[in-house]
């Protein structure tokens, strides 16, 4: 039996919907939000009320691209969290909305696992390499880095993650005091390719487990440009692609150094990354160089769901459904809804 999936995700600054039906993806729209660069990081008012314009006109889009009718959607699968409360209130509210209109079921998704998730999506002209259970996820976001141990589609267990900041926030943070673009990360990978990763050290994290910890790494950095700044006040600028390639080998080490650790303790083999940061060609080039030394299947997500969309969340939804896990319409948007 086929199984119709609208998916709505609103969790930060892009308004998305997709269509998905079964495993197959149907159509993705995403509208993004530019407001926000020349502030440096996203601002809440302004991402909701750019969700409010874009919400309506995202989903039609996604409808009408996939060739399908409202009514023939078997449930709306939503972002209920985490995310920001003011975004996610709209993606909430609409899906309640169409799901009253039209009698059609609510699935809530959490947008951590939707990312891990969307490894499972096949494309219409072709199925895409999916992961075998149990497998380990790096889940690596603006906001999030975590080592998740992934039994199933609903049973994932959080076995390592940051006590401080996310390597995301590390890379934007560093970027906006080299005088880069929000967001920071891709402009620091960019730059990494011309630079010697070698050229500069950063203090390295020495935390027991599998958690981990950017904050030193990122006051480490921090320091380094105060000290050469005062003695040269061109350093940035003639430096700054070794900074940033510098940066990325040592946030890239960091990340595969608990992966690898984590890998030996479970005896799992089957490895996949997911979240914004996987779209970091310094860790994709990373994980597959350690898959082919540890004989690890290794499995890297489209660059197209690395950042926030709706298809992983609609994937989500689908296995929900399947389990029967719907939502009543008392539901409410959580900033902070972290179990996975």
């Amino acid at each position: 039996m086929n199984i119709t999936i609208l998916g709505i995700e609103s969790s930060c600054d892009d308004t998305s919907a997709a269509v998905l039906r079964n495993n197959v993806l149907l159509s993705n729209v995403i509208a993004s939000q530019a407001v926000h660069v020349k502030y440096g990081g996203v601002i809440p008012e302004l991402a909701s009320r750019a969700h409010q314009q874009n919400i309506v006109p995202v989903v039609d889009t996604a409808l009408r691209e996939a060739g399908i009718a409202a009514s023939e959607v078997d449930a709306i699968a939503f972002t209920r969290g985490p995310g920001l409360v003011g975004s996610l209130l709209v993606g909430v509210s609409f899906a309640k909305g169409l799901s009253i209109a039209r009698n059609i079921p609510l699935v809530e998704v959490n947008h951590l696992q939707g990312h891990i998730l969307s490894h499972f999506i096949d494309l219409p002209d072709r199925e895409l390499p999916h992961p075998g259970f149990p497998f380990l996820a790096l889940l690596v976001s603006g906001g999030h880095t975590q080592i998740v141990r992934v039994d199933s589609p609903l049973e994932m267990e959080i076995i390592g993650t940051t006590i401080d900041d996310a390597a995301g926030e590390a890379f934007d943070k560093c970027a906006k005091v080299m005088g880069l673009p929000y967001p920071g990360g891709p402009v620091i990978d960019r730059l990494a390719k011309e630079g010697d990763p070698g050229a500069f050290r950063f203090a390295r994290p020495r935390i027991e487990g599998l958690d981990y910890s950017f904050s030193g790494l990122k006051t480490s950095f921090l320091y380094t440009l105060r000290d050469r700044v005062a003695e040269n006040p061109d350093f940035i600028e003639r430096h700054k692609a070794d900074l940033c390639a510098s940066l990325q080998h040592t946030v890239v080490s960091i990340l595969l150094d608990k992966l690898v650790k984590a890998s030996k303790q479970t005896g799992i083999r089957d490895i996949a990354i997911a979240g914004g940061v996987s779209a970091n060609s310094g860790l994709r080039d990373g994980i597959v160089a350690e898959g082919e030394k540890r004989g690890w299947r290794t499995f890297l997500p489209e660059f197209k769901f690395t950042t926030d969309n709706a298809a992983m969340i609609a994937m989500a939804g689908y296995h929900r459904y399947r389990a029967g896990l719907f939502s009543s319409l008392d539901v409410a948007p959580e900033a902070r809804l972290e179990e996975l």
